[in-house]
């Protein structure tokens, strides 16, 4: 078990604001990041969530890509872009190592999975001769099972454990119970010495005990589960469902 932040693969990132070129132009012109300057990992589990369009998912793009990945999601060695989207934040981001490698990594992020998969099956239906790609991701097509079956595919097979893992909304195509399945596969990671980046919108996911939270406003700021936003909504919501029904229609 880690002991230690110095063994985690990334420890924090900083953001070289005496090199960004104007703070008014996207994406430096979000709050959280014209307020950003470092920004601190825990060793096992940490989350970036936030309102849609606060900026965690470009940060975590940025990341992920300064880190060493493909913008559109996958291990280091792929190199797959079905179009050109991501911002340039990469390029004024310092990630921070710590002293251990990773024997193992991925960029989840669902926007893109599809793609991802459709590159897996292109690269083995070339020649090869070493065993098709798909055997690291349980054997089958991940286009021949349902959005969540081929999401917990990967979680299931292609995480090995000894890795660095970003995962962009992971939640996105799974059930409630599935969500739970997902908590229950990162915690044997955590233990086989993995850390995990996520941006997420799921009070199921960032329950992970002892997992670092920043919820993104005009900054990031360091919250208890219980305190963000997503929890309040979601438990007035279960324990007031006809008010709040009531109070939504109106």
């Amino acid at each position: 078990m880690k002991t230690d932040c110095i063994y985690q693969y990334i420890r924090s990132i900083e953001l070289n604001r005496d090199k960004v070129p104007d703070f008014s132009k996207y994406p430096f012109c979000l709050p959280a990041i014209k307020n950003l300057r470092t920004l601190d990992f825990h060793r096992d589990v940490t989350f970036i969530v936030g309102e849609n369009g606060s900026g965690k998912s470009t940060v975590l793009e940025a990341i992920a890509v300064a880190y060493g990945f493909n913008a559109e999601g996958g291990t280091k060695n792929f190199n797959f872009s079905s179009r050109d989207t991501h911002s340039e934040l990469n390029q004024y981001i310092r990630v921070v190592k710590g002293a251990r490698r990773p024997n193992d990594g991925f960029f989840l992020r669902a926007e893109s999975f599809y793609n991802m998969a459709t590159t897996i099956d292109e690269l083995d239906a070339e020649p090869s001769f070493g065993p098709p790609l798909i055997s690291s991701y349980g054997g089958i097509s991940l286009h021949e099972q349902s959005h969540g079956e081929s999401f917990l595919a990967v979680f299931s097979n292609r995480f090995r454990g000894n890795g660095i893992y970003i995962l962009d909304e992971p939640e996105a195509a799974l059930s409630p119970s599935r969500q739970m399945a997902m908590i229950t596969r990162m915690h044997e990671l955590v233990k086989n010495g993995s850390q995990f980046i996520i941006a997420t919108h799921s009070p199921i996911l960032m329950a992970y005990p002892n997992a670092r939270i920043y919820e993104v406003k005009e900054q990031f700021e360091t919250v208890k589960y219980e305190d963000t936003e997503h929890y309040q909504v979601m438990r007035t919501f279960i324990n007031d469902t006809k008010r709040m029904l009531n109070i939504l229609m109106e």
